[in-house]
């Protein structure tokens, strides 16, 4: 992450604001380090600051420099909307990239995650999406609950379905909240985290 070194902290993130081209308000900083001199003479202060354009920049070129690694072409796109990332990659072969059930996508998308949250020291929110692959999926899952979800409410027994990574479990949940006696639940830890569709007596319009 680059540094500014000013007079004070005013004077750093205004250096910090016209390198990016940015406002002073779209920056997240951290004091690095901050001297007084002798008398007030000679002080300075040292931050490191980003914008969410570097986020968009480091995703990229992290996942360039892996597929340069493995010597496959691909395009990767990054865009963000209210602190959500979203990755779009078009590879040569995208369904090695895609693999079983959607397992290396998910993989590449933890390992992603995790570096750009390492490297920004904050939690950052992304989806991988491979030529539309995610939103095919969340269409097939979001089909498969409402099914699931209206059994439930002629049963009125609980139905849990099989694990799932976060980003279907959220679409499921989202899917499903206005129906009405039915409410979701996830439960279980890490890969077996599933979601729990519970018939729910009081939720009705």
């Amino acid at each position: 992450m680059k540094t500014y070194t000013a007079k004070n902290l005013d004077e750093a993130l205004k250096a910090a604001a016209e390198d990016k081209n940015v406002m002073i308000s779209d920056l997240t900083y951290t004091v690095v380090e901050e001297s007084n001199g002798f008398l007030g003479i000679g002080s300075k202060t040292t931050i490191s600051a980003y914008c969410k354009k570097d986020i968009c920049v480091f995703m990229k070129e992290y996942l360039q420099k892996y597929f340069n690694g493995i010597g496959m072409q691909a395009d990767v796109e990054v865009s963000e909307q209210n602190d959500f990332y979203k990755v779009t990659l078009d590879a040569e072969n995208n369904a090695i990239l895609i693999g079983k059930n959607g397992q290396t996508l998910q993989s590449i998308n933890n390992v992603l995650r995790s570096a750009a949250s390492g490297e920004f020291k904050r939690r950052v929110r992304v989806l991988i999406d491979i030529n539309g692959y995610k939103e095919e999926k969340y269409e097939k899952v979001c089909a498969l609950a409402k099914r699931i979800a209206r059994t439930v409410q002629r049963s009125r027994t609980d139905a849990v379905l099989d694990p799932m990574p976060a980003d279907e479990r959220k679409a499921i949940h989202n899917c499903l909240s206005d129906m009405n006696y039915v409410s979701t639940v996830s439960e279980g830890e890490g890969s077996e985290r599933r979601l729990k569709i519970v018939y729910n007596p009081d939720k009705h319009k």
